[in-house]
């Protein structure tokens, strides 16, 4: 197995980074990393020594590393290594046994689950899941009108009592759906947008997740896989919605992803797991050159 420099999702993200250029001749060249033009801002996410058990199986042992706003970093490792348990500790899906996880120095450890989760939507954390969630018999528009559920005020008893003409809930109705509206026509869905889920391709499918987790409007956003199970024209879609989310929305994000191409070129920073350990940690190209990783994720060059 060759080393990451060979990965073909470089020449896949240079491919779309030309084709941008075509339509602006002001964008970066594509030998231009992604990552170098972003500015990053302070710590937002802080993840310390986190220890999660199943049983005697260690999923995660003794987890550190941060997160800074506006960045995007990169969880990655082979399968097995604990990224998505970690992500679940992030967003309060799972308690861990040792360390805890900050948001803006705020921690929610000692809430019940129900409420860990509740709180940590309420912060500005959103999630999607590599496995498809979405509402199969539901339309896109509503698929993603359900990221909005925190973000409404009216209770139960005026939306289902509510006056046809204009009541309150009719009006914050109409503004939540105008939001909606946007996150379509930024993910380049409108033909699409009364249709059943369950009959989209995969691809579509997974900027419908993608939207329902941006209509919760959310500081930091965690993608477990994205591009998982798509072809080469769907990864680059994927890739330019996800830079674009980071630079136009301001979104911070951590990002699952088994595409090292991909990873190398559109992250800020790369943590390694392996087997629920940390084997590595830093800039692209250090993780790249570190000898640990080589071995026990991407192989050795020849």
């Amino acid at each position: 197995m060759s080393a990451i420099a060979t990965a073909p999702g470089s020449a896949l993200f240079q491919d779309a980074q030309a084709a941008a250029a075509v339509a602006d001749p002001g964008a970066p060249a594509a030998s231009e990393s992604p990552a170098a033009q972003r500015r990053v801002g302070e710590v937002i996410l802080e993840v310390s020594n986190i220890t999660l058990s199943f049983g005697g199986v260690k999923a995660l042992n003794d987890i550190s590393f941060d997160v800074r706003e506006h960045e995007i970093r990169a969880i990655i490792g082979p399968n097995g290594a604990g990224k998505s348990s970690m992500l679940n500790c992030i967003n309060g899906v799972y308690q861990p046994q040792q360390g805890r996880v900050l948001f803006r120095g705020e921690d929610v450890r000692r809430l019940s689950p129900r409420t860990r989760l509740r709180r940590m939507a309420e912060m500005g954390v959103a999630r999607t899941f590599q496995n498809l969630a979405l509402f199969k018999g539901m339309s896109v528009l509503d698929n993603i009108m359900s990221g909005r559920n925190l973000r409404m005020r009216t209770g139960l008893f005026a939306q289902a009592f509510r006056n046809p003409w204009w009541s309150p809930a009719e009006r914050e109705e109409i503004a939540h759906r105008e939001h909606v509206e946007r996150i379509i026509d930024f993910l380049e869905i409108q033909p699409y947008r009364k249709t059943p889920v369950g009959r989209l391709p995969y691809g579509l499918q997974k900027r419908v997740d993608l939207g329902r987790a941006l209509a919760m409007e959310p500081k930091v956003l965690l993608l477990d896989e994205p591009m998982a199970g798509m072809n080469v024209e769907e990864k680059q879609d994927m890739c330019r919605f996800i830079l674009d989310v980071n630079d136009e929305f301001g979104t911070t994000i951590v990002l699952i992803e088994h595409d090292m191409g991909v990873v190398m070129d559109i992250s800020d920073r790369v943590v390694v797991l392996d087997y629920g350990r940390k084997i590595g940690d830093g800039r692209p190209d250090e993780v790249r050159a570190n000898e640990d990783v080589i071995r026990a994720y991407l192989g050795a060059s020849h």
